[in-house]
């Protein structure tokens, strides 16, 4: 409808007509979008109110999550779905275990849960106000308290890995002796797998954290090399003037060592991004050449665009189970369970995360053992790929097969069975031995 129609159609009007377009979009966007897109129409505010009043009569719902930027970041798109359904909807923030304890690597801290129970806890609590629970999926221990249900999974964000470079280096174009960055046993011994000649070295920190740790040291370097060459210029037309010609050599000798560049410092600085500033300032305490993270956690962060990055094949560089899915757990039986699920559960992601769930707690490796899982709905089928290895990578029991979607949990059970005879059970038992002997060694706490 053009504009013209449009002014004839609001013209005189106090109240929508019924056969305005306006009308229909209201009931689907709110009257606040309607009214930047039809310059005429009427009562804004007032239509606003009503419309706001309408659209929170489906009920309130608060969710529990971390307090992390990018747990915040999932709470929140959770939150505008439920939104876009017209629920009234409030956020609180839980400190879990795993935020408590900055400097131990994931597998190190407890069998499953870390960054979990607390969030669930929440939940089941009869004084507590959450409703429902916001989690990373792969963060998710198998084995769930009574009463506890996921209640919703949203579309899955891409469940694949990055590895992340200053310049875009592939995993095979990486120096021998490079050192890699990772907090994950499964990365870790899926790089050792396929490059045993680098290195690999724990890696802790939010994700804007873990990529100022790799680009801290270039960074770094070059502002150095930059102060270094503007104050060689400045310094020149002093050199020229000297009488010692053997000095003025040595100078120019050393001038030449350095690159040229065509930006001031200044100028240099002014087209950082945020995150590349902080990195300027972050100390060096290991020097990366590259690291490993989650595509969907950059995705959300909104950090990607920030970053020289190649993708992992995830055929085999094998994701984590449920890697790049949001949970949301609720009490079973109750009006929040119903109205999560039926607002935002995306039957595709769930189908998914199913098979490689169950694969997950069929074999018993939790967070202990390098396990990934894979699976992808193709028509009547879920195509489903795992990996079981060594820490170090010199032993992998691997495996993909197609399972029927009308009985994929029972059938991805029976395929994880086939991975434990195979030898699967073996490397994960060597896992938990190596994590109970880790943990012995450990100084006792306060």
């Amino acid at each position: 409808m053009d504009t013209e129609a449009l002014y004839r159609l609001h013209q005189g009007q106090r109240r929508i007509p019924r056969n305005s377009p306006c009308t229909s979009l209201i009931e689907r966007h709110g009257s606040r979008s309607v009214a930047k897109w039809c310059p005429f129409h009427p009562w804004p505010q007032i239509i606003a109110q009503k419309m706001t009043t309408r659209s929170r009569t489906r009920g309130t719902l608060t969710l529990a999550t971390r307090g992390s930027d990018l747990a915040l970041r999932q709470a929140t798109s959770v939150q505008e779905a439920l939104t876009d359904e017209r629920y009234e909807v409030d956020l609180i923030e839980v400190e879990t275990r795993g935020d408590q304890i900055q400097d131990e690597l994931i597998h190190q801290l407890g069998k499953t849960g870390a960054f979990v129970r607390a969030l669930d806890q929440e939940v089941l609590d009869p004084t507590a106000e959450a409703d429902a629970a916001v989690h990373s999926m792969k963060d998710m221990p198998t084995d769930s308290p009574d009463g506890l249900v996921v209640a919703g999974i949203p579309q899955r964000a891409p469940p694949g890995d990055l590895l992340i470079t200053t310049d875009g280096q592939k995993l095979s174009e990486l120096p021998s002796g490079a050192t890699v960055g990772t907090s994950s046993l499964r990365r870790q011994a899926q790089l050792l797998d396929q490059r045993s000649d680098i290195t690999v070295e724990p890696l802790r920190g939010n994700v804007d954290t873990r990529i100022e740790k790799l680009l801290a040291p270039s960074l770094q370097t070059e502002h150095e090399q930059r102060i270094e060459a503007e104050q060689d210029e400045m310094t020149d037309g002093e050199s020229a003037r000297s009488d010692d010609k053997a000095e003025h050599a040595e100078e120019d000798e050393a001038s030449e060592d350095l690159p040229e560049f065509e930006q001031s410092i200044e100028e240099w600085f002014n087209e950082l991004s945020e995150i590349e500033r902080r990195a300027l300032e972050r100390s060096v305490e290991t020097e990366y050449d590259a690291i490993v993270l989650a595509e969907a956690g950059l995705q959300r962060s909104g950090l990607i665009h920030h970053i020289e990055y190649v993708k992992l094949d995830t055929a085999t560089f094998v994701p984590a189970p449920g890697q790049g899915a949001i949970a949301i757990t609720t009490q079973g039986k109750t009006d929040a369970t119903t109205q999560i699920r039926e607002a935002i559960d995306h039957p595709r992601t769930r189908v998914e995360t199913t098979v490689e769930r169950t694969v997950l707690a069929e074999l018993g490796g939790g967070c202990i053992a390098p396990i990934g899982v894979h699976a992808t709905l193709q028509g009547e089928y879920v195509h489903v790929t795992a990996r079981v290895l060594a820490g170090d990578g010199t032993e992998t029991v691997s495996g993909s097969r197609n399972l029927p979607v009308d009985n994929h949990a029972a059938a991805a059970a029976q395929f994880a069975d086939k991975l434990a005879d195979r030898g699967a059970d073996e490397l994960i038992t060597a896992a938990r031995v190596a994590a109970d002997e880790s943990n012995s060694t450990e100084p006792a706490g306060e």
